[in-house]
This record gives structure tokens, C-alpha cells and sequence, in this order.
């Protein structure tokens, strides 16, 4: 039986591949405010990724202590924007970008 080695390199490919997945998806993306939000949060796991990857190789804390730094952030930034996003369905009835032409927005 043989040991399966992943390495770093793959590991990295792994990473930008979801990292594209995220820039597509946000840069193709012209139609739904959600869609757009998970973009966003796969650009950051790509990046999370990374860290941890970089900072298991280098023997070192602190990208760990980044990867909480940044899922932090981005957990506030998803309630956040989905927040908002659930006050702007209740107003519009739409999650579409299209609808959004105006900063006249009654909360």
C-alpha cells in the first residue's frame, strides 16, 4: 500500500483554484446581491487557506492568529450585509443589483 503525499504546491493550486472561483463569480456576477456575497466569502476562505497553509509550513503562529482575525471579519461582514440585504427584499421584493439605482432607501 503507498502513502498518498500532498504537498504544498497542491495545496496551493487548491487555494487559487477557489480564490478564481470567488473573482469569477463576483466579476460575472450581475444580477443577485447574495451571489455576490458568497463570492466574497470564497475570496476570503481562499485567503484563510492560504495563511493556515504558509503557516503550517513555516512553523509559525501567526498566520493562525490572522485566520482568526479575518473570520471574524468576515462573519460580521456576511450578518452585516445580509442584514441589509433582508431589509432591502422588504422594501424592493427583489435581491437583484439592477434594482439598486438610488440612495433614497427607507429603513
Amino acid at each position: 500500500m503507498s502513502s498518498l503525499k500532498i504537498g504544498l504546491t497542491e495545496l496551493l493550486q487548491v487555494s487559487t483554484g477557489v480564490f478564481s472561483i470567488g473573482t469569477f463569480g463576483l466579476v460575472l456576477n450581475r444580477k443577485n446581491i447574495l451571489l455576490a456575497i458568497m463570492s466574497i466569502e470564497l475570496l476570503l476562505l481562499a485567503v484563510n487557506f492560504n495563511f493556515m497553509l504558509f503557516s503550517i509550513y513555516l512553523d509559525d503562529l501567526y498566520g493562525s492568529v490572522f485566520i482568526i482575525l479575518v473570520l471574524t471579519i468576515a462573519a460580521s461582514e456576511s450578518a452585516l450585509g445580509l442584514a441589509i440585504l433582508t431589509l432591502y427584499y422588504k422594501e424592493k421584493h427583489s435581491i437583484e443589483l439592477k434594482a439598486i439605482k438610488t440612495n433614497k432607501f427607507k429603513i
